[in-house]
C-alpha cells in the first residue's frame, strides 16, 4: 500500500473520531471543515434522481421524510431540471423553517455576468436572500478552469455572491478531472469543495489534457484532489458514490456508501428516487461504522481497470442536470 493510500486511511479514522450523533434523531453529523457548520453524514441530492418523482406532490413528501430522520444538507444546482430542482425546494419552503443547510451549485457560460444572471434565477427560485452554500458547478478541463479564474469570470462573480451575502461559503465541484480540481484547491482558498468519491477514485489520475478524456477522468480524486482540501481544512462532501449506478454489483450498496462514508468527508450526497432508498440510505447513516483497512483496501480491487477507464469516458462529458 503506497504512502499517500496509508494516510487516507488515517484521516479516515480521524473522520469517523470527530462524528457526534444528534441527540433528536440519531443522525451522524460532522464538522463542514472551516465553516463550522455541522452537518448530516447523509446529505439530499436533489439532481436527476430526485426530479425522477415528476411530482412535487411526490417529490417534497420524499425531502420532508428525509429532513424529519435527521438530514439537513440538501444539495440542488441551477442547472437540475433547467431550475425545477430549485423551484422545488423553494415551494417546499413557502411552507416549512428552514432548518436545514442550503446548497446551490453554479454552471453556465463560466462568465461573471452570466454567473450573476444564474445566481440571481437561484435566489428566486429557492425563494431565499441567502444561500449556505453556493458551489461553482463541474468543473472540467484546464480550459474550463481558465475561464472561471479569468478577470470577468466566474470565480469573481462568486467572490461578489459571498460579498452581498447571497452565499454563505463558496466552493467548486468536479466529477471528471482531479488534476485540475488539485489545481483549483491549492490556488484558491474555497470554503467547501464537493467530488466524485467512491471505490473506482483510489489511483492516481494520469496528467490531464486539453480535452479533459482518457485517463483524466473520475479514477484520482481520492488520491488526487482530496489530500489538498482535507490539508486545507476545506468543507468537503462525496457524490457518485455508485458512479450513476455503475459500481452497483461490484460492491453491496451499502458498502458503497460506507466506503465513501469512511473517508474524511464531512457529507455524502445521494438521488435517492424512491423512499425506499431514503429509508434504506439513513438506516446505513444512523448504525454507519467505519470501514475496516482491508475492506478500504479489498474493495477498490473488484473494480477492473476497464471498469475504471468506462467510467472516466463516461464522466468526462457527464452532466446531472
Amino acid at each position: 500500500m503506497s504512502i499517500s493510500r496509508r494516510s487516507f486511511l488515517a484521516s479516515a479514522a480521524m473522520a469517523a473520531v470527530a462524528t457526534e450523533i444528534d441527540a433528536a434523531t440519531g443522525m451522524p453529523m460532522r464538522t463542514l471543515g472551516q465553516t463550522g457548520q455541522k452537518v448530516s453524514l447523509l446529505a439530499f441530492g436533489a439532481g436527476s434522481r430526485w426530479l425522477m418523482y415528476k411530482d412535487p406532490e411526490k417529490a417534497l413528501p420524499a425531502l420532508e421524510r428525509a429532513l424529519k430522520a435527521g438530514v439537513n444538507y440538501v444539495d440542488t444546482a441551477a442547472s437540475y431540471g433547467d431550475g425545477q430542482s430549485e423551484q422545488w425546494v423553494g415551494q417546499f419552503l413557502k411552507s416549512h423553517k428552514k432548518d436545514f443547510f442550503l446548497v446551490t451549485k453554479i454552471g453556465g457560460k463560466r462568465t461573471y455576468d452570466d454567473a450573476m444572471r444564474i445566481i440571481e434565477r437561484s435566489l428566486k427560485n429557492l425563494g431565499v436572500d441567502q444561500v449556505d452554500l453556493m458551489h461553482i458547478h463541474a468543473l472540467g478541463n484546464e480550459d474550463d478552469l481558465a475561464k472561471i479564474e479569468a478577470p470577468d469570470g466566474q470565480l469573481k462573480a462568486m467572490y461578489k455572491a459571498k460579498e452581498q451575502k447571497m452565499a454563505r461559503f463558496i466552493g467548486i465541484t468536479c466529477h471528471q478531472n482531479p488534476q485540475v480540481l488539485k489545481s483549483a484547491l491549492e490556488r484558491h482558498d474555497f470554503d467547501s469543495t464537493q467530488m466524485a468519491l467512491n471505490i473506482a477514485q483510489i489511483g492516481n489520475a494520469a496528467p490531464s489534457d486539453k480535452a479533459g478524456q482518457g485517463q483524466t477522468g473520475a479514477s484520482g480524486f481520492e488520491a488526487v484532489a482530496m489530500p489538498v482540501a482535507v490539508r486545507k481544512r476545506m468543507g468537503l462532501t462525496a457524490m457518485k458514490i455508485f458512479a450513476q449506478e455503475k459500481l452497483l454489483g461490484k460492491a453491496a450498496p451499502e458498502m458503497l456508501i460506507r466506503y465513501s462514508m469512511s473517508l474524511p468527508v464531512a457529507a455524502t450526497t445521494i438521488g435517492m428516487p424512491q423512499i425506499e432508498h431514503i429509508d434504506f440510505n439513513i438506516n446505513v447513516a444512523k448504525n454507519f461504522k467505519p470501514l475496516s483497512k482491508e475492506e478500504m483496501l479489498s474493495l477498490p480491487r473488484s473494480v477492473s481497470e476497464q471498469m475504471r477507464a468506462s467510467i472516466d469516458r463516461f464522466f468526462s462529458d457527464h452532466v446531472d442536470a
